[in-house]
């Protein structure tokens, strides 16, 4: 998977580590977590220095309280405290006793042992579990829950090296924003794997790329290794320009970013990485990037979809949203969002004709052709014997003539099948080409809306970032849900959220929404208990 990988990490920098799907990246941090030994070479930390993991294993404290599990985190201290407390319950204590107590006092206080409870109850709290919950054994906790537990035990008590796996999955945006900030001002080294563009983006000073079996260690966030490698492809494939030429573009590329840097989140002390950068530095990338074009067979009328009061509830009960009205437009790249995914993904599966409304109508227009990626795609994949071509060739639509293998091969390519591989059984697909091949389906449709529940699930940052540019320039109308903040920023001009008490819908961008005072208001009085319109 690796061969030959020499990269450091030093203190006060946050790295994000990149790569394709089964490049390695998650058996890179096990490697520098000691959980597996590496072939051969070694991995050196400086004598002293405490070393914490984001745990994967969601059942490994399930007998644990949320607290104590939390201060588990700090093994050194938690071991400490336990020794403390079996000596000081000891019916017969001894002169022996009294002095290693002692002892352990004092290496207790050196840790901030004293005030532990507390600093491990605040940070919980900032992270969106209740106090109530302190105490609550982990095994009775929700799956989001213990996520976020799990990330209280990883950061607690300042380690000087963090390894975070995946750590935005689960969280909210709020929880997202706060994780945010404090890995932006943390002075020690962070190593964290994620496909979140956006979390990359406004938390690392470098990115460590992950790609034919080498890792390399980049200045910059997740943008701008991304633009600076296109830009550095594109300075080598120019024959025309001057060297001259292409080297005063990458110095103004690298003081445009460092001048942005400042309105970042991130500490003042990281603002000046890019300062240092040197134009050497920058590399063309090896990536291969799906080519996602979506043509609209027709343009869209005035009439695109109406919906009158739409009302769902959850089989368990659960009211998922109620008095749902609005009208799209042409033009609309719509973000739709709610605290509830089972919400979202019932309203896509409502208007798509695949599931009925408690109460309320829809109606689309008769110029829409709408092309619907859904948050779980099994039933596209039951006969696990087709190949992909002979897949494919299931959804050619009517107005589609000449569908003959070229033409096939032409659509899986540009999703990055090529060659035999378009004779795989789509019953060895990995959960990444099974979204390619829903993406080449859509893209047959050659439809005027698009309909996107979780679009990024499973997907590699390559795919996702070319996925994203698409729908950027995607002239039709676009219903987009996703967990990607950069998605949703970058492609929506107006955000509806689904409640339980109607519909918020505003004409913005996802940051202004969330930014939004009155909004925040509404969401409070919308998503509370007792509270529902026309009920």
């Amino acid at each position: 998977m690796f061969d030959e990988v020499n990269v450091s990490f030093t203190k006060g920098n946050c790295y994000g580590v990149i790569g394709a799907n089964g490049a390695g990246k998650s058996t890179f941090l096990k490697i520098l977590s000691g959980e597996i030994e590496p072939n051969k070479g070694s991995i050196e930390i400086s004598p002293g220095l405490r070393l914490a993991v984001l745990k994967q294993n969601h059942f490994e404290f399930d007998n644990q309280t949320v607290l104590n599990t939390v201060l588990m985190g700090y093994k050194k201290m938690w071991d400490t405290m336990q020794e403390r407390d079996t000596i000081y319950a000891k019916a017969d204590f001894t002169e022996a006793d009294g002095i290693r107590a002692g002892e352990l006092e004092g290496e207790f206080g050196e840790m901030g042992g004293y005030t532990a409870e507390s600093d491990a109850a605040s940070l919980l709290s900032d992270l969106g579990v209740k106090e109530a919950f302190h105490n609550t054994l982990v095994k009775d906790l929700s799956g989001a829950m213990k996520v976020r537990v799990l990330l209280a035990q990883a950061i607690f008590g300042n380690p000087d090296i963090l390894l975070l796996d995946e750590p935005t999955n689960d969280l909210d945006v709020e929880t997202i924003g706060w994780l945010e900030n404090f890995l932006a001002g943390y002075e020690n080294i962070v190593i964290v794997v994620s496909h979140d563009r956006h979390f990359l983006d406004a938390v690392c000073t470098h990115v460590a790329d992950v790609d034919r079996q080498k890792i390399k260690a980049f200045t910059g966030n997740y943008t701008f290794w991304y633009e600076s490698s296109q830009l550095m492809a594109r300075q080598m494939g120019d024959k025309n320009k001057k060297t001259e030429e292409k080297r005063q573009a990458l110095l103004d590329f690298i003081a445009r970013f460092s001048a942005n840097a400042s309105k970042s989140k991130q500490a003042t002390s990281r603002k000046k990485a890019l300062e240092k950068l040197t134009i050497e530095e920058i590399e063309p990338s090896n990536r291969r990037y799906p080519g996602i074009i979506f043509k609209q067979q027709r343009e869209v009328g005035n009439q695109i979809l109406n919906v009158e009061k739409l009302r769902k509830t959850a089989d368990d009960g659960t009211l998922l949203f109620s008095d749902i009205s609005f009208s799209l437009n042409k033009g609309d790249k719509v973000a739709l969002v709610s605290k509830n995914p089972l919400a979202l993904t019932s309203f896509y599966e409502i208007v798509t004709g695949k599931m009925p409304a408690d109460r309320g109508r829809f109606e689309w227009g008769t110029t829409v052709t709408n092309a619907y990626l859904p948050n779980d795609n099994q039933q596209f994949f039951t006969d696990k014997n087709l190949n992909l071509m002979d897949w494919l060739r299931q959804f050619v639509p009517p107005h589609v003539t000449d569908v003959d293998e070229p033409f096939l091969r032409g659509f899986l390519g540009k999703m990055l099948f090529s060659g035999d591989e378009v004779m795989k059984k789509v019953g060895v697909l990995s959960g990444g080409e099974k979204v390619r091949c829903m993406i080449s389906r859509m893209m047959l449709q050659d439809p005027n809306v698009v309909l996107l529940d979780e679009p990024t699930n499973h997907l590699d940052l390559e795919s996702i970032q070319a996925f994203n540019e698409s729908m950027s320039n995607f002239k039709g109308v676009v219903m987009i849900t996703s967990h990607d903040h950069t998605f949703l920023e970058t492609v929506a001009n107006r955000v509806i959220e689904l409640t339980p008490s109607g519909a918020i819908d505003r004409l913005c961008t996802f940051d202004e929404y969330l930014n939004d005072e009155r909004v925040k208001q509404l969401r409070e009085e919308m998503y509370a208990p007792g509270k529902l319109v026309n009920a």
